[in-house]
């Protein structure tokens, strides 16, 4: 493995990646942070369309960041990706994955052979056929992961793995202080929103929710026949907190309100199907991070709603950064958690 790696998130609302080095020690650095944005269409609710335009961007992007490694790291997490709780007989995790497509046919809803398939351990126990092993099941439509990795092959990279953005974001935010204890991961993305559940550090459940922050942006944009940059704009300006608000935005707040409420019951019944399946494990905060959980007012509504502390995730508290990156960390930290994770993820 190369010393530096870089983790490439791609979305919806464009691309973003780090380059870290030292990836294999406790406390790698991150050397350098870049972000781009794609053209409308390219990336469809997380899921690469236009592999050639990403690729350019990808181009684009390695030459303006000044990135120095061409060894990536590419992570998974639209809609077609799935991760399902799952119990087998105890064996080696090889021959677990290797009887993977023959156990799950019936819990994916595309057939065994256009899927891919992993399976991640958690726990062991004795069932009533002796000892088991206790895990995630993980399965990604196979055309989806390949369009990803052809994105970045067009732009000259060299694709070293794919990974599950759930233990991306648990792998870069569950150290130190909010390793302990039973924790959410929530991350508000473009195109869907991710719940990680961990206990003391291990995942124990995923759920990914089909809602994003654009999905706020597209139903102000059709409701009230905004441009795309209309929709956004009145978004950011509005959010969630504005009190007294003029008689001529009351449409705009009500449809922000409409869809954002909308996401939080999602994440509110995930969070309670955690709860009754697992009693005894109460969640005790919640890690908010993703460009989505920006909009103003979001953090203390996921609180109000869940009943759960909620704090604004720090990917870089336990990550040592170079000095020339230094300066953009606070600016990043939302929008760089995904990538990051990614990176470091190449040391497992």
């Amino acid at each position: 493995m190369a010393k530096n790696i870089v983790g490439i998130d791609i979305s919806s609302s464009g691309i973003r990646a780090v380059e870290v080095s030292d990836a294999t020690r406790d406390r790698p650095t991150v050397q350098r942070f870049r972000a781009a944005t794609l053209p409308e269409g390219a990336v469809v609710n997380g899921e690469v369309i236009e592999p050639r335009t990403v690729a350019t961007a990808l181009k684009q992007l390695w030459t303006n960041g000044g990135f120095t490694s061409k060894d990536v790291v590419l992570g998974m997490g639209n809609s077609r990706v799935l991760a399902r709780d799952l119990t087998v007989p105890k064996m080696s995790l090889l021959h677990i994955r290797e009887s993977l497509p023959f156990q799950v046919q019936e819990m994916l809803p595309v057939p065994v052979e256009d899927a891919l398939l992993d399976f991640y351990p958690v726990s062991e126990s004795i069932g009533e056929q002796g000892p088991m092993i206790n895990g995630l099941l993980v399965a990604a439509v196979k055309e989806s992961v390949v369009a990803n990795v052809r994105s970045a092959e067009l732009a000259g990279l060299n694709p070293v793995e794919v990974d599950l953005i759930p233990f991306a974001l648990s792998r870069v935010l569950l150290r130190g202080s909010n390793a302990p204890g039973t924790v959410a991961v929530i991350e508000v993305g473009a195109s869907t929103s991710t719940v990680v559940i961990a206990i003391n550090g291990v995942p124990q459940f995923v759920r990914i929710i089909a809602t994003g922050g654009n999905d706020v942006t597209e139903a102000i944009k059709t409701r009230l026949n905004f441009t795309t940059e209309q929709a956004e704009s009145s978004k950011r300006a509005l959010g969630l907190t504005t009190p007294g608000v003029a008689p001529e935005h009351r449409p705009i707040v009500e449809t922000i309100y409409e869809i954002t409420g909308e996401l939080m019951n999602s994440i509110r019944n995930t969070l309670s199907y955690f709860a009754t399946s697992r009693t005894g494990e109460p969640i005790r905060q919640i890690l908010l991070t993703g460009g989505g959980s920006q909009l103003s007012g979001f953090a203390h509504a996921l609180s109000e709603t869940t009943r759960i502390p909620v704090v604004a995730a720090d990917p870089f508290a336990m990550i040592s950064v170079s000095k020339k990156f230094a300066a953009e960390k606070s600016a990043s930290s939302s929008t760089a958690t995904v990538a990051l994770g990614l990176a470091i993820g190449s040391a497992a």
